[in-house]
């Protein structure tokens, strides 16, 4: 199992729109595309003091292959939607890990 996680700080401001779109729009796309087969959103408990409220949103695919096809075909329109939505208002960044 591959799981393939997004660390995002956002905006205390735009939480609760961020939070909104992730399970109405974002998530639900991503799981349309077939490739993923579960996903977690997850609040940090352990903060830092800056502005924002981080969260690890993780998609679990069965094979790397499933995930490269998802990196080729899908990741960019992905983030771009992501950027253009919350541009200024959060910093991420990208893991990918294997389930031992």
């Amino acid at each position: 199992m591959i799981l393939y996680n997004t660390t995002y700080n956002i905006s205390r401001l735009a939480e609760k729109d961020w939070l909104d779109w992730m399970k109405t729009v974002q998530i639900p796309a991503m799981m349309a595309t077939g490739l993923p087969t579960e996903n977690k959103m997850l609040r940090l408990l352990t903060e830092i003091e800056n502005e924002g409220v981080t969260y690890s949103v993780q998609y679990s695919f069965p094979t790397m292959e499933d995930y490269l096809a998802y990196q080729t075909e899908h990741q960019a329109a992905f983030q771009e939607r992501h950027h253009a939505r919350y541009k200024e208002r959060y910093v991420s960044f990208r893991t990918l890990l294997e389930e031992i």
